[in-house]
């Protein structure tokens, strides 16, 4: 039994969710903070033996004390911090989305300066938000270190909270690791436009259609995967401020739908064409896979096996809602 004891921001959202499903599978004590209470995207990935093991608490981000309070009254050894409003919630409200995002970040370094010693690590996410148009990029793999040119409130938050990283490992030695996912897909991933991928499978198991609202090149990494990077990074006790790429599988949106029709050959997916995603999709992974030693990596077709299968026990249970394909 390990002795770690996590805390997990935002977790009740799609990654937060594959990060308690992880951690208690590994026997780690898992406090799951959120501001909401119902764990309706856990209960999509976790059996209900495993959410037994979680306990959950309501934590607002924004609130210094809250947060140092329940780092130090659990004992928290190791930080994943996913709380955070995504780019149209921003967008409609800028400055709660800077309160929670920007501040949310902030409080979760001062408390673990207050308490570092006792936390031994800490996982924050980023987004490939920082970088701007794959046009301002030169051809080839797009390196963790270049210039960041965020075209949303989101993506300038975000540099925000990288900034704030690097401040605090140099002023107070705080290690931390920050990761960019670009497409998450998998059980769970039911908001943004990105979530179209995950949708698809969704849709392909329930037999409905689906317009993806993208073509091109993408990146993609399976939530399962994501989830087992950002406990690694939080475990990884790193000494600086890294911010990291994520890779894993490269796909034309094409050939993604091809991948999904030869496992449901009937189902009816389209997607938009000549409206490709703004952000580069050669990325270079290294820094992270040297954080990490090793990167998590459930190949495309595999992952669209497994979330087929996961979707299609849900809806039998009537454990998740259709009415996400129409928004």
């Amino acid at each position: 039994m390990t002795q770690e004891t996590f805390l997990v921001t935002g977790a009740m959202g799609c990654i937060g969710s594959w990060v308690l499903r992880n951690l208690v599978r590994d026997g780690a004590t898992v406090i799951a903070s959120d501001l909401a209470t119902d764990p309706v995207r856990p209960r999509q990935v976790l059996s209900e033996a495993d959410l037994a093991q979680v306990q959950f608490i309501k934590l607002d981000v924004t609130d210094l004390a809250a947060v140092r309070g329940a780092v130090e009254m659990h004992g928290v050894t190791h930080i994943v911090h996913l709380a955070g409003l995504q780019v149209p919630f921003c967008r409609a409200n800028p400055s709660l989305g800077a309160q929670v995002n920007v501040v949310g970040t902030v409080n979760i370094f001062e408390a673990a300066r207050h308490n570092w010693g006792q936390v031994q690590g800490l996982a924050y996410a980023s987004s490939l938000a920082v970088l701007g148009p794959a046009e301002e990029y030169p051809e080839g793999p797009v390196s963790d270190e270049v210039a960041l040119l965020p075209r949303t409130l989101y993506g300038v938050y975000k540099v925000a909270n990288e900034g704030t990283a690097r401040l605090y490992w140099q002023d107070w030695q705080i290690g931390s690791v920050g990761l960019r996912p670009y497409i998450v897909y998998g059980v769970g991933r039911d908001q943004g436009m990105t979530s179209d991928i995950a949708k698809a499978v969704l849709a392909a198991a329930a037999g409905r259609p689906y317009h993806i609202r993208f073509d091109g090149q993408v990146g993609l990494q399976h939530a399962d995967d994501v989830a087992k990077m950002f406990i690694g990074a939080a475990r990884a006790g790193h000494p600086g401020a890294a911010h990291c790429n994520l890779r894993n599988d490269v796909v034309e949106v094409t050939d993604f739908i091809g991948l999904l029709q030869a496992q449901v050959p009937d189902a009816q997916i389209t997607y938009e064409r000549n409206k490709p995603l703004p952000f580069p999709w050669d990325l270079d992974d290294g820094g992270l896979r040297q954080i990490l030693g090793g990167m998590p990596w459930t190949p495309v077709e595999v992952a669209i096996s497994n979330d087929l299968a996961q979707f299609r026990m849900l809806l039998d249970k009537n454990l998740i809602d259709l009415k996400q394909l129409s928004v």
